[in-house]
């Protein structure tokens, strides 16, 4: 397939390729002794079709879940690949979602000084978003994304085969991060997205359009602010609300409709505090709401969220580093105090909003 992406880091260049059958990439790599760490689950999926390509001294199968996004397993790792003599000059290949990206990006990022990777992101979620963009983030503890760093890969090789395996909670994940970057530019998909939503949950392969909309975005900042230092800032949008909905529920929320509930909250935040009106936020919020988790929300423990709030690694001093949206293609950073009035707004969308949706739907 053409029309490829070619990314410019400050790193070194690399592509996106788009294509229709990862096992002939796959079988070149591991015919120049790249050293293969594979989702569990994917290995399990498709293990039939690759198998014979990786032999086993090249091959690591790694549990793709929150504890081993961590500075433990990256060690394991590294441990891993000096016990089977990966030297400095091979490639590491990871194959899976985000979390296999970002134990496989800090490994190699550290071992050697730094050795080159690869990605086959198999999630919407790595192709729609992670997939470029260079960070590696490791979570510390229940803290999620505290430790990382820059670290590109030197190709990476989207196939949206991988797709059809995933679960609809998986791919609402993936569309909850799409749903961010359209609000951010004002793309004129959102709302084509959000029209086709049932039919695109039916029929992956009708998400194409939006992955390279996604990643076209993205690359449009990232080459411009690869280290986060300015107007990248704004892809935070949902996400600080949104990370600290993960780690409230225990991961039981999966990350991009985390994204989603994160943005919602965001313009309620933006709407109690003046930068956008009542009108819009609802008919965002209407909007928005299409992409929620089935979770009941009474469960929160609103106390324990706050205090995750207040441990993001964008807070300065006693205030939340976040971004506020004003319009499609406005969005603002702000440091808000943690006062009374900031907890009020929270326990109101947590205790209102959210579960005036959640009675909506167990009426229906």
């Amino acid at each position: 397939m053409s029309d490829n992406i070619l990314i410019k880091s400050m790193f070194r260049e690399y592509k996106v390729h788009f294509t229709l059958d990862y096992t002939a990439a796959i079988k070149a790599l591991a015919e120049k002794k790249a050293f293969f760490i594979v989702d569990a689950l994917v290995w399990q999926i498709y293990a039939d079709r690759i198998k014979g390509m990786i032999p086993d001294e090249r091959l690591l199968i790694v549990e793709a879940n929150e504890n081993n996004k961590s500075l433990d397993k990256c060690r394991e790792i590294i441990e891993t690949l000096v016990d089977r003599q990966v030297r400095r000059n091979e490639r590491l290949v990871a194959i899976g979602g985000g979390i296999i990206q970002d134990v496989t990006a800090f490994s190699a990022s550290i071992i050697y000084r730094g050795i080159e990777w690869i990605f086959f992101p198999t999630t919407l979620l790595a192709q729609a978003d992670s997939c470029i963009g260079s960070k590696t983030s490791i979570n510390l503890g229940d803290k999620k994304n505290l430790v990382g760093n820059f670290y590109p890969p030197s190709e990476v090789f989207v196939d949206t085969t991988f797709l059809n395996s995933l679960t609809v909670a998986d791919i609402k994940s993936g569309i909850g991060e799409i749903l961010h970057y359209y609000l951010y530019t004002a793309s004129p998909l959102f709302d084509e997205l959000i029209s086709d939503y049932a039919k695109i949950i039916r029929d992956r392969n009708l998400l194409m359009k939006h992955i390279r909309e996604s990643l076209k975005i993205k690359k449009s900042v990232i080459e411009i602010d690869e280290f986060d230092r300015g107007e990248r800032n704004k892809f935070n949008y949902g996400h600080t609300f949104g990370h600290a909905i993960e780690s409230v529920t225990d991961y039981a929320v999966k990350h991009g409709q985390a994204v989603t509930v994160g943005m919602d909250l965001a313009n309620y935040v933006s709407m109690k505090m003046g930068f956008m009106g009542p009108d819009l936020f609802h008919d965002l919020h209407e909007k928005l709401s299409i992409n929620f988790p089935e979770f009941s929300w009474s469960r929160i423990d609103l106390k324990r969220y706050l205090i995750l709030l207040s441990k993001d690694k964008k807070n300065i001093e006693n205030n939340i580093g976040c971004i506020l949206f004003k319009a499609a293609g406005l969005l603002i950073k702000q440091q808000i105090p943690m006062d009374y009035y900031f907890k009020d707004i929270i326990h109101a969308y947590f205790l209102d909003e959210l579960r005036k949706k959640e009675f909506a739907l167990e009426e229906t």
